[in-house]
């Protein structure tokens, strides 16, 4: 393995810069730092366009949450070109979102189930304790590079059940959305990709009250009261916005503007095997005792 390129993403600058100084002492390792979200993503993408990518990502837990206390809350969307705070776990989701090749190693005060299992469903790699030994932080982030994932063994129980519910969660989604008809779901996917009723009856080649009426029929069998409710829900079960590409075949109703909802994938844990050092690492998909 060549020189490791390395983004330390820490609002609290004697920590990022102590940091990043121990990293850059080791022969193989490279480092930058970055003190918010949207400079962490101007840095990854700077970076990229003079090929020099980052192997991996260190981000605070806490980023941009005043105080270090963060709620155990979805990931929010990353603004695009904004200088909003943007908290870690949303950062996660925005680094794997612009920079999918960059591996995402999460730091943290404390131990949280709840925020670790949000943390790898936006694409984390690993959770690791911030006052963890530089050796550690440096196995784990060679870890990761070898496509492993790196959990405290005291959160590994935690984290599989919070993983077992949201997948539950997102089986009874899927099993709503199996319900509707297949004209239904070519609307529900139109919803998805944020059309009103109108345009999806020029999509369609429907009459505007047909749709309607297939718009009611969604709501009324995925259980929600709302476009916006039913679109999480479609969203949680993996269901896609139509095609652009076919929705750009027919012009768009005067004054009805299309956008594209774009869907989050979630992923789960497949398994996890016990190695060295205190972690929990995930290889191959096999539960390794």
């Amino acid at each position: 393995m060549g020189r490791i390129r390395v983004l330390v993403v820490d609002d609290h600058r004697i920590f990022a810069e102590s940091l990043a100084a121990a990293l850059a002492a080791e022969p193989d390792v490279e480092v930058a730092a970055a003190g918010s979200g949207p400079a962490a993503l101007r840095c990854l993408e700077r970076a990229a366009a003079e090929g020099r990518r980052f192997d991996v990502a260190l981000v605070d837990a806490d980023l941009g949450v005043p105080g270090g206390v963060a709620r155990a809350a979805a990931p929010r969307a990353v603004p695009d070109g904004a200088e909003a705070a943007v908290d870690g776990i949303s950062l996660v989701a925005g680094v794997r979102r612009a920079r999918p090749e960059v591996r995402v190693v999460v730091l943290a005060d404390r131990d949280e189930a709840r925020r670790a299992a949000l943390a790898l469903q936006a694409g984390a790699s690993a959770w690791v304790a911030k006052d963890c030994s530089l050796q550690r932080l440096l196995a784990v982030i060679r870890g990761v590079l070898r496509d492993e994932t790196h959990l405290p063994p005291a959160l590994l129980t935690g984290v599989l059940r919070e993983l077992t519910a949201e997948r539950k969660h997102r089986t009874e989604s899927e099993r709503l959305v199996e319900s509707l008809t297949p004209r239904e779901r070519e609307v529900l996917r139109c919803m998805v990709a944020g059309l009103g009723r109108k345009a999806v009856a020029e999509r369609l080649f429907l009459s505007p009250h047909t749709v309607r009426t297939h718009m009611q029929n969604v709501l009324g069998k995925l259980g929600v009261h709302s476009t916006l409710a039913a679109v999480a829900l479609a969203r949680r079960a993996g269901v896609g916005p139509a095609p652009l590409a076919a929705l750009a075949s027919t012009p768009a109703a005067p004054g009805v503007p299309m956008q594209a909802v774009p869907v989050s994938a979630v992923s789960g844990a497949s398994g996890v095997s016990g190695v060295s050092g205190g972690d929990v690492v995930e290889r191959g998909g096999q539960l390794a005792q």
